[in-house]
């Protein structure tokens, strides 16, 4: 017999760690729009250590009688009206991003997917508002319990801001490119890669 592989299953209690990031129109998820979803799906190599395995994302179209702050499409440059978009009402988008998530939480033999996230409460309260919204059945996520990397970075670098934080994992960062879903998301699940990764090596867990 060969030796035993380390299982992503075994490392959050049957939890599959995604990082999500979301772009809305405000900062209320019941009256303001999710407009983005990205996530990343991470994974754990034959050592142990987490990696990025892959990203999802979808552009979101507002729910009917959405509030859409201009300022907030100001900073994520979104532009509503532009036929590349290709949004999907809620439900769809929904359904596209959980799809593959699914699919890894039984490839992985883990109970359920948890989300990830910088300041991952609001991430999560827009995902369970659009959940409730369109009366999704098939969420892969924890309602609830969410991973912040905020809290993570705060601990293992004194740094809570997303750009310092992945400057201080000794991550590159692209001020230009920061606020889309997809560049977020990515360097959230860096950043949490790296802080796992590096406990590991601290500790040996």
């Amino acid at each position: 017999m060969g030796p035993i592989m380390p299982r992503i299953a075994d490392r959050f209690r049957g939890f599959l760690p995604v990082v999500v990031d979301v772009e809305t129109g405000g900062f209320d998820a019941e009256k303001d729009a999710l407009l983005e979803v990205a996530a990343c799906i991470i994974q754990m190599d034959d050592f142990g250590r987490l990696f990025v395995a892959e990203t999802i994302d979808v552009n979101v179209e507002p729910f009917e009688g959405a509030n859409i702050n201009p300022k907030s499409l100001e900073i994520t440059g979104i532009q509503l009206d532009s036929p590349l978009r290709g949004a999907l009402p809620e439900k769809e988008a929904l359904a596209q991003i959980s799809q593959p998530i699914r699919k890894e939480v039984r490839a992985t033999k883990c109970q359920r997917a948890i989300l990830v996230g910088h300041n991952s409460f609001f991430d999560l309260s827009f995902i369970n508002s659009a959940i409730a919204r369109t009366d999704f059945k098939r969420s892969p996520f924890h309602p609830f319990s969410s991973f912040d990397t905020a809290t993570l970075a705060g601990l293992a670098f004194g740094q809570t801001v997303l750009s310092r934080a992945v400057q201080a994992a000794g991550l590159d960062w692209n001020e230009s490119e920061a606020h889309s879903a997809i560049y977020d998301t990515e360097k959230t699940a860096a950043l949490f890669c790296a802080i796992v990764n590096r406990w590991k090596i601290l500790t040996g867990f």
